[in-house]
């Protein structure tokens, strides 16, 4: 199962003001994330960022959000974006998931386990998801992996939106996102 353009969405699950610090390795995680969602963006998916309940948590990181041309932003008091029926309507058309964000053992496991059982194809971007420790961090992984999500990379997740290289997505990917040191 390849994810697909035009049936894959990104869900950026929680990477909110107050609970980043508190994430293992959070500068480095932050980063990614947003080279992550720079990507996607470039490659024209739709993108969801989610909040668990921000007036205690903060809201998503500026820098994140400012990112997407007006960003689609939904705010949960369930761990399980899914549990909080906040999606938008026209979320529903995507049979793809990507998911990235925190935690790796409650809000994104949750979520995730929740839209396998919608029947979603899920693609959880390991090096993009993290927990305040390392070994909720695998725990959570691999109770996705088990249940049926595939655990990919970022770099994965763009070369397979991609599909092939010489287009210029390809050529503008290459530049901006595998050039040089990445996060």
């Amino acid at each position: 199962m390849l994810m697909e353009s035009g049936k894959a969405a990104l869900m950026v699950v929680d990477v909110q003001e107050k609970l980043l610090p508190a994430i293992h390795e959070s500068e480095r995680l932050g980063a990614r994330i947003q080279w992550l969602i720079s990507a996607c963006h470039t490659l024209k998916t739709p993108i969801l960022f989610t909040e668990q309940y921000p007036r205690g948590l903060g809201h998503t990181l500026p820098a994140l959000t400012a990112l997407v041309d007006q960003p689609e932003i939904v705010d949960k008091m369930h761990f399980s974006v899914v549990a909080a029926n906040c999606r938008p309507a026209h979320w529903q058309q995507y049979p793809q998931v990507v998911v990235c964000g925190m935690e790796t053992h409650v809000c994104v496991l949750q979520t995730v386990l929740e839209l396998l059982k919608e029947g979603k194809e899920v693609f959880v971007v390991a090096d993009a998801v993290g927990s305040r420790t390392e070994a909720n961090h695998r725990l959570g992984l691999d109770r996705m992996r088990d249940a049926g999500a595939q655990i990919v990379s970022r770099e994965m997740v763009i070369f397979e939106l991609m599909h092939q290289a010489g287009t210029e997505a390809f050529k503008t990917i290459s530049k901006q996102f595998l050039r040089g040191e990445q996060p």
